[in-house]
């Protein structure tokens, strides 16, 4: 672990972000079709280890059942527009020809509009009724107030995201959630995030959690470093939680818990990086929301940009890159990591002799520069 001196009563450690490490090849290679994508977690198997993210710009219920689909998890944001208006559309319109100066005061006043709880069990069960694994996710402060409505839905996985979830919720104001006690009485897995360190990670995993999610989330769209002052590089914070699997894996006799990367994975090579650091899966936002079928139509935020006293995050302007098909597995169009997501994986797998994912997970990485 190396350290550096930033003053005379304050030590840092490096950290890096996934721009800043590289894949190293091993002596084999393969061809892009002997690899596997695929992804387990619980019951529930999928074909490649993208999770849509639970953004209203990303997910809408008939996104989560294309997505389910196409062999992905899309998450749906049941805080967002979806459980608050029957019919969203309009507000969708709004937010897309709203002025940049003005869009954040705009979502404040949209979102300010009450969650209804039988809106949350018709998006849950309108997707369950597809065929495809429901998943949804609360914030902390959102989990006491509604997981009933969640549960008696059907749901089949719950993730629990916020930009800081730790193993207890505590608040003056509201009733506090304890996550290890909410956890071992739901009958589902839950994910639950995100954390940034080995001892936020490890507390996460002895909650009983299915899977951790490591970063803040909302990525291209979210001012949490600069509002808050809070970040960690993504390569250091995934290697770290990683590691505090592997902990607790002999800790627990064998229980595994799965790393989700959240936050700072914009690219095809983030992708391939962030499993190389230790992740088993990634959860992804500004990719997916430039497919013509994003219910923001090439704007995106997060819910950090709804925040009724402090938003921590903006609309963002991407445009519409091509279909969901062809953001997932192409061809793509351009040379610049936006397009074949799932296809670059696999050739980042195959260049270095990867065959699956938890063989990535040992790939070599070098360091492109040294800090400090």
């Amino acid at each position: 672990m190396t350290e550096v001196e930033i003053g005379g009563t304050k030590r840092g450690r490096i950290a890096y972000s996934f721009d800043d490490i590289a894949l190293v090849p091993t002596r084999r290679t393969r061809n892009p079709e002997d690899v596997s994508t695929n992804w387990k977690i619980d019951a529930y198997d999928f074909s490649f280890p993208i999770m849509a993210a639970p953004m209203d710009s990303v997910v809408s219920p008939d996104v989560a059942i294309n997505y389910g689909k196409l062999g992905g998890l899309a998450v749906l944001d049941l805080e967002g527009l979806w459980t608050r208006y029957e019919d969203p559309q309009s507000e969708f319109k709004k937010i897309a020809n709203a002025k940049s100066n003005s869009a954040v005061e705009l979502l404040q006043q949209i979102y300010a509009a009450p969650i209804k709880p039988e809106l949350i069990k018709e998006r849950i069960k309108q997707i369950k009724s597809a065929g495809v694994i429901a998943a949804a996710s609360l914030s902390p402060r959102a989990v006491v107030k509604h997981f009933k409505s969640v549960v008696e839905a059907g749901i089949d996985i719950f993730v629990i995201r916020g930009s800081t979830v730790s193993a207890e919720h505590v608040s003056t104001g509201d009733e506090p959630l304890n996550l290890k006690k909410f956890i071992y009485e739901l009958d589902v897995p839950v994910i639950v995030g995100g954390c940034a360190s080995h001892q936020a990670g490890l507390h996460l995993m002895r909650t009983g959690a299915a899977g951790v999610l490591v970063g803040f989330g909302g990525g291209a769209a979210h001012t949490t470093a600069d509002v808050l002052g809070v970040r960690v590089p993504m390569a250091t914070a995934v290697a770290d939680v990683a590691a505090a699997r592997r902990e607790y894996l002999d800790e627990s006799e064998g229980r595994y818990v799965h790393v989700i990367a959240d936050g700072s994975v914009g690219k095809s090579g983030d992708i391939s990086k962030a499993i190389a650091m230790g992740a088993d899966a990634v959860m992804v936002g500004s990719a997916l929301a430039r497919s013509n079928s994003a219910p923001g139509g090439g704007k995106h935020w997060g819910s950090e940009a709804v925040h009724k006293d402090l938003p921590r995050g903006q609309v963002v302007e991407l445009g519409v890159a091509g279909t969901l098909e062809q953001i997932l597995f192409g061809p793509s169009t351009n040379a610049e990591g936006t397009l074949n997501l799932v296809g670059a994986l696999k050739q980042a797998m195959a260049t270095t002799g990867y065959s699956d994912l938890k063989e990535l997970q040992r790939i070599e990485v070098v360091v492109n520069s040294v800090k400090g």
